[in-house]
């Protein structure tokens, strides 16, 4: 089984210094093999990936008007593990968790990548990985500027990295 690495960001908001900071990221990672971004100005996603040639996977967040071509869900299949990519607004993810959680039971998904709170959040709950990877522009909460790294082979292993 293959260690698949996945770099996971949300919120970009079209801010320019912190996507070239993590272009410059994933461009230092050679042994990257995709890049998420969980919604709020996917089109960032679009000149991330010409700049870095990483192969990518993209979801709409509430903030991606008119991008209707993008779904607002997807399911990966890596390693034997299921994941939910979700920008997560359309689970009340500010109030708390449960509607995600709920969805990943009935999914029955090893794991949920979500952005929309703009803040981290790295817990498991009865074996599924809840995730966000914060915001690369406007964190919030007390947080600071964050990326996510997931690394699956048997297991998920997931790092929140400040910027």
């Amino acid at each position: 089984m293959n260690k698949v690495k996945i770099a996971v960001i949300s919120d970009s908001h079209g801010s320019d210094d912190k996507i070239e900071t993590i272009i410059d990221t994933l461009k230092s990672m050679n042994d990257l093999d995709i890049f998420v971004h969980l919604g709020d100005f996917a089109l960032d996603a679009e000149y991330i990936k010409e700049q870095t040639n990483i192969d990518m996977i993209v979801v709409r967040g509430n903030c991606d008007f008119e991008l209707y071509e993008i779904n607002e869900e997807e399911i990966l299949n890596i390693n034997d593990k299921k994941i939910l990519l979700t920008h997560g607004h359309k689970y009340n993810i500010k109030d708390n968790l449960n509607n995600l959680y709920y969805r990943a039971k009935e999914l029955q998904v090893d794991a949920v990548l979500f952005g929309h709170i703009h803040r981290p959040v790295n817990v498991i709950e009865d074996n599924i990985l809840l995730f966000n990877p914060g915001s690369i522009s406007e964190p919030r909460g007390g947080s600071t500027n964050s990326y996510g790294i997931l690394t699956i082979d048997n297991n998920i292993k997931s790092n929140i990295v400040e910027i």
